[in-house]
């Protein structure tokens, strides 16, 4: 049997391609490339379909062709802002889209999907750290997307028995420790690249959006989640959904307590050895002061235990990978 991992060729994809590979796991990639990269894909060396989820003629092929038995999906748009500015992008390429996988894993006997959600799906928190069971309020569409299969997962396996496990997550960072592929947005907008291209030389500072918030330095606090170990608790997803446990299921994946973006800065300087000009601007509209996720689920029931917890082990292993690509995967 195989898995069939959906957007592979990006940045928590290609990390999860390489933890399934590692794992003796046969593994087979989709990706349409919007965001993704085919430098990734050649890292890896497994078969690669370039081609859209909507494709479902071509997917029912792919999933008799390598006996796929488990998807993990990645593939969607993730950019908060542009989601707020064309809403309807994003319920067609992660809504929709989806709805075509799962018609196909269907139609296909394809009975296990683990799903790469995002603790967006909480909004504001009423407390923190988040826990499943806090309401579900998202505040942009992004994370309405994101929802809104949650819930369509949950009503395919009540109707076909489609079993899902659901993994919401803030903020994958790092790089894999030994082979070449790592983060490479276009757009940049996550902290620790933003923040690692002006030790670089590619940006002139790097902004912090507001320093009056009532946190330990005054500066908003997030979780920071080495993208391997995202990469582990998909497999663990697997595992659990192949042993016969898992019905339609949803973890958070957090480290506990969360690092300020002036921490995120201070040990950035530490690591490279460079200045990092940093300059305070006003706050964004809708930023939370804190934004952190319970991992203690997931700990206990999938067995998840981050092997990169610490913050300078994270922008240590970022920082190798853009200074050995600082044009990225350079497509």
């Amino acid at each position: 049997m195989s898995v069939l991992v959906t957007g592979g060729a990006g940045y928590i994809g290609s990390h999860t391609v390489a933890e399934l590979v590692a794992h003796g796991e046969e593994v087979v990639v989709v990706d349409n490339l919007s965001t993704g990269h085919s430098g990734a894909i050649y890292a890896l060396g497994v078969p690669f379909y370039h081609m859209d989820i909507r494709e479902t003629e071509r997917l029912r092929e792919i999933f008799s062709r390598h006996a796929v038995d488990t998807v993990v999906h990645f593939a969607a748009n993730s950019l908060v802002g542009e989601s707020v500015q064309d809403p309807l992008k994003y319920y067609e390429n992660n809504v929709a889209a989806t709805g075509r996988l799962l018609e196909a894993m269907v139609e296909s006997g394809v009975q296990n999907i683990v799903f790469s959600s995002t603790a967006a799906v909480y909004g504001e928190p009423a407390r923190v750290p988040i826990a499943e069971t806090d309401a579900t309020s998202p505040t942009n569409p992004y994370g309405d997307t994101k929802l809104t299969i949650e819930r369509m997962l949950d009503w395919s396996y009540q109707a076909y028995g489609l079993k899902s496990i659901r993994l919401r997550y803030f903020n994958a960072a790092g790089a894999h420790p030994t082979l070449p592929i790592g983060e490479d947005h276009r757009p940049e907008t996550h902290l620790i690249p933003v923040v690692l291209q002006v030790a670089l030389g590619q940006r002139e500072h790097v902004a912090i959006f507001g320093d009056d918030y009532d946190t330990e330095d005054g500066t908003c606090v997030r979780d920071y989640i080495h993208v391997m170990d995202l990469a582990s608790a998909h497999r663990l997803a697997i595992e659990r959904m192949r042993s016969g446990e898992g019905t339609a299921e949803s973890f958070n994946l957090g480290n506990g307590t969360g690092f300020s973006v002036r921490q995120v800065v201070e040990v950035s300087r530490k690591v490279t050895g460079h200045s990092i000009q940093a300059v305070n601007a006003a706050r964004r509209a809708g930023d939370p002061a804190r934004l952190v996720a319970s991992s203690s689920l997931a700990r206990s029931t999938l067995g998840w235990t981050p092997q990169f917890a610490d913050l300078e082990t994270i922008v240590a292993s970022a920082w190798n990978w853009h200074q050995a690509h600082p044009q990225g995967f350079g497509e």
